[in-house]
């Protein structure tokens, strides 16, 4: 049947008559002809509104997702296929998630000051909100010049509970970050905040403001990316999703057109949106919510998605018996 289908694809852009590439392919023109006026089958029906329900998956988030996280939303919806089958339809449909691309660090180390020790060993799974907070600094080109920002995620559900951005990465600029995720969640004594050696981190300015709130400082070893390991992966997840997803044209012209565009996808999608792998497919407020009521697996959120998809169903029989009742 492929065969056929790049017969019929072939057909709408080329002038070889169609007993050509049949002899060239061998297969039987008559049988071709054959295939045009059979109706689809069941599998081909079920493959044409399954694409039409990725599509609108995929629209939602924006063009971001690829098929894990677009399979997980079908089966939030109730829709239970593999998701091979997702991959496959995506492709045919010219359909993909946003691609990671390598960035350049911009930690700069103070050399003869000696750091602090690493209190969290690659431990990145604290079993409460607010336990370990990890943090990191990203720069990014615009017509006007490099945009910094500085972000602190909490560990337990990877939210981002501070940022901030600034034309510079000075101390002000994590300090910044580190106030307003003190402010926001407002922590208590003894909570970690893990880092790498940058000078930032270590400066006189930024150590004040961590003793102030009772946060112990923690930074991972020198030379290796793993020690902070789930800040890296918030920055390519941001760069590969949105910096990089559908940028304006000619790229980012102003720093305020950049800040605007990070500030949208933290609190309007990363946050309360976006799919995470390492919480079980759920948002990071979704599984701080699941948490704080007492439900860390999610189960009720999963009845209630189930409650309102068996609702959707009841409708739409409803709707259909009315219809035929009419007609």
């Amino acid at each position: 049947m492929s065969i056929y289908r790049h017969i019929s694809a072939e057909r709408a852009h080329c002038t070889h008559p169609v007993s050509l590439m049949c002899e060239l392919l061998g297969v039987s023109e008559s049988g071709y002809w054959a295939w045009c006026t059979r109706p689809p089958s069941d599998r081909e029906l079920g493959d044409a509104w399954l694409t039409e329900r990725i599509r609108q998956v995929h629209a939602a988030s924006s063009g971001r997702y690829g098929s894990p996280r677009v399979h997980a939303m079908l089966a939030r919806e109730g829709i239970h296929v593999g998701e091979k089958r997702v991959a496959r339809l995506m492709a045919l449909a010219g359909l993909q998630g946003a691609h990671r691309r390598r960035r350049k660090g911009c930690t700069v180390r103070v050399p003869g000051v000696e750091p602090f020790a690493d209190l969290v060993g690659r431990n990145f799974r604290p079993e409460a909100p607010n336990r370990v907070w990890c943090a990191d600094i990203k720069q990014t080109r615009t017509g006007e010049g490099w945009l910094y920002l500085a972000a602190v995620q909490d560990l337990f559900s990877r939210r981002i509970v501070g940022w901030s951005m600034d034309a510079h990465m000075r101390q002000e600029l994590v300090t910044d970050a580190l106030r307003m995720a003190v402010a926001a969640r407002k922590p208590e004594k003894g909570t970690i905040h893990h880092s790498d050696h940058g000078g930032q981190f270590i400066g006189l300015t930024f150590g004040q403001a961590c003793h102030d709130a009772g946060i112990a400082q923690s930074m991972g070893a020198v030379g290796t990316c793993y020690d902070n390991a789930v800040a890296e992966t918030f920055f390519a997840t941001l760069t590969k999703e949105r910096l990089l997803h559908d940028p304006p044209p000619g790229g980012w012209a102003t720093r305020p057109q950049l800040r605007s565009a990070i500030f949208e996808y933290i609190e309007g999608f990363y946050n309360p949106t976006r799919l995470h792998s390492t919480l079980g497919m759920r948002s990071p407020v979704e599984y701080e919510d699941d948490h704080a009521a007492g439900d860390p697996d999610g189960l009720a959120r999963a009845r209630t998605h189930a409650h309102a998809r068996e609702k959707t169903v009841d409708n739409l029989r409803l709707s259909t018996a009315t219809t035929t009742k009419t007609t």
